[in-house]
């Protein structure tokens, strides 16, 4: 990955509010790798991966591997750097609609105590739409398994700008057609269908609150399907 957009104050900003946020997975879960907590550190890592990296979310009932597109830089980068800062640890999906899709990434959701803000944390920054190309049709489209980033709605939010951390995957193509060219789509899954089918299964609350804790436990960049991107054409 060659080009990094975040700026180094926001990387600040999170790294400082990322420190001592440690949760071991349930026996039986995979390990959850280690955050990096240093800027530089985090740029070096970033730039390591190739340019579509495939990440891994690991959750309570599952993993989902999901692969960034290059064509939206901005998304692509700001995710990446959110998941080796340890951002997404210990969040939790905190809307889940079966028939629709699942969404996380929100910092107030470690917060039991303040379930009912749920869905409106944030990194404390905005990114700008990269939905669509320039003729201006969809770079991508809401297909199964797409991850896109949540955001404001038309009225307050005029640009479509992106929630700087909250992101959806798409649980069914059907119900998501409205959304295309509405929301910036930044990567699709490339395993784990049957994890999504499974959070969006959860029995929810009438705010779509899952009953039962869907913890993402980490999000970090896949050694061995990386080590596969680095070798293809268009990564090079």
């Amino acid at each position: 990955m060659r080009r990094l957009l975040l700026p180094t104050l926001a990387l600040t900003l999170l790294l400082a509010g990322c420190k001592g946020r440690t949760q071991a997975p349930e026996e039986g879960m995979d390990v959850v790798p280690e955050a990096l907590t240093d800027s530089v550190a985090i740029q070096k890592a970033a730039q390591a991966l190739p340019e579509e990296p495939v990440m891994d979310i690991v959750t309570s009932m599952g993993t989902i591997k999901v692969r960034l597109f290059k064509d939206t830089p901005r998304h692509r980068d700001n995710f990446v750097m959110l998941a080796l800062s340890g951002y997404y640890d210990n969040l939790m999906f905190h809307r889940v609609i079966d028939g629709f899709m699942i969404q996380g990434g929100d910092p107030i959701s470690r917060d039991t105590l303040r379930v009912d803000s749920w869905g409106q944390g944030g990194p404390g920054y905005t990114l700008p739409a990269e939905i669509l190309d320039a003729d201006g049709n969809p770079l991508h489209r809401h297909k199964k398994g797409a991850l896109a980033a949540a955001r404001r709605g038309n009225l307050a939010n005029p640009f479509k700008e992106s929630s700087g951390s909250q992101f959806y995957l798409v649980q069914n193509p059907d119900n998501c057609v409205h959304l295309d060219g509405e929301y910036t789509v930044f990567g699709e899954t490339v395993a784990g269908f049957n994890v999504i089918d499974k959070i969006a299964a959860t029995p929810a609350d009438r705010y779509d609150r899952p009953l039962t804790a869907v913890v993402i436990y980490s999000v970090r960049p896949d050694e061995e399907m990386n080590k596969i991107e680095e070798k293809t054409p268009d990564s090079e």
